[in-house]
């Protein structure tokens, strides 16, 4: 269709996988990939941390010099050659770039504030805007030289699903012609710290919708996107969104919120809820979010359409979550012979959630058509997206 928005090409960095074929490896694999680690403060527990030695940024400008720019330069070298056609076709102008963090140079700040604390001056080469939400976003738009509208969003869990649905409506309103959108989050204390404190993590690696779940693992990646109306890729068909506000930190309990925003995403895509062929779970495997996803997806869907969780194989990427999700999916549309992740658990499903049809393996008989992604965030922060398979 003429309208359509494709998401083109995607470059990305998790603890699964450093670009989209070894992702796809990774998922397809029993490897495990969380790493028990106690770098960031108090007891060892299981992170989804990225091993791989990060590209050099290539400015000399303090402000730029973060862990979270470095994730996000090592997804930007991945889709830089189609970055540079789509400039060539469109114009830098008409090109923009929306990403969502929630830590953004927290990470680099944190020892900078500490060295402040003990010595009474911050590092010659600390510069405070590294922390800024917008920075990466910026960083990204100084490195490719795009000059369309540049900003960020930060909305914790939601973020980068929230960074392609904006990519969406610059294209579609006409703002833009193509987008560099996505979700790049890195490891910190804060984070770390802050989900412990909220007696949300698991000492294990987490076991989402199992009678035996006990809370999340976090993890770091980055996930970008060319957006753009050029036919390639996958069609990025149907965008929901809506916000429950029932509490600062906890879920609506009876998934009204997330019911909402998969309800308007099929409104959206123009698609019925049983034409959806597999639903990528937020999944964190914490006992309220499991619970009152699973009776959403069951109340709209019913028990039969396959799901699974990707979370115990990369952590909870926070707000890069969103957007390294849609890149799962991207790669189950892009796969002829029908990939899809498979759901990894210890099998004792909780009989006290409604039933969900969680998959068992990696692949199936036929290609899948129509997949949909839910992120959930802090403050009932909801959005669901409809990816489909480009004729």
């Amino acid at each position: 269709m003429q309208n359509d928005v494709y998401l083109n090409t995607v470059g990305l960095l998790c603890a699964a996988g450093n670009c989209a074929d070894s992702l796809k490896k990774g998922l397809m694999s029993d490897n495990d990939f969380l790493t028990n680690e106690d770098s960031f403060g108090g007891n060892a527990m299981p992170l989804g941390m990225c091993k791989e030695v990060l590209p050099i940024i290539p400015f000399e400008a303090p402000y730029w010099h973060s862990h979270n720019n470095q994730f996000a330069l090592a997804a930007y070298q991945q889709i830089q050659d189609e970055l540079k056609q789509a400039i060539a076709h469109y114009g830098a102008d008409r090109i923009g770039v929306v990403i969502g963090t929630s830590t953004s140079g927290i990470s680099d700040a944190e020892p900078a504030i500490k060295c402040s604390i003990e010595s009474g001056s911050l590092p010659e080469n600390y510069h405070y805007s590294i922390q800024e939400m917008g920075n990466t976003a910026q960083f990204i738009a100084e490195l490719s030289g795009v000059k369309g509208p540049v900003y960020a969003i930060s909305t914790a869990c939601s973020s980068g699903a929230k960074a392609l649905a904006s990519a969406k409506r610059l294209i579609t309103s006409g703002l833009c012609d193509a987008v560099i959108a996505g979700g790049v989050d890195t490891l910190c204390q804060l984070t770390v710290q802050g989900f412990s404190a909220l007696e949300a993590v698991s000492s294990e690696v987490c076991n989402p919708f199992s009678k035996n779940r006990n809370g999340i693992n976090i993890g770091e990646a980055a996930a970008l996107f060319l957006v753009s109306r050029q036919p390639s890729g996958v069609i990025l068909r149907g965008v929901g969104e809506s916000s429950d506000a029932h509490h600062i930190s906890a879920p609506e309990p009876n998934g009204v919120g997330a019911a909402s925003c998969m309800r308007q995403a099929l409104t959206d895509a123009g698609l019925e809820a049983k034409q959806i062929d597999y639903i990528n779970l937020h999944g964190t495997a914490t006992t309220l979010n499991d619970q009152m996803e699973a009776t959403a997806v069951n109340q709209l869907f019913g028990s039969q359409v396959l799901c699974s969780s990707t979370k115990p194989f990369m952590g909870h990427t926070l707000g890069a979550a969103g957007a390294i999700e849609a890149a799962v999916c991207w790669l189950m549309l892009m796969d002829e012979q029908g990939f899809t992740p498979k759901h990894r658990w210890d099998g004792q499903y909780d009989p006290a959630i409604p039933e969900l049809n969680l998959t068992t393996d990696n692949r199936h008989d036929q290609a899948f058509n129509y997949v949909l992604s839910n992120s959930f965030a802090f403050g009932g922060n909801n959005i669901a997206l409809i990816l489909e398979r480009a004729s």
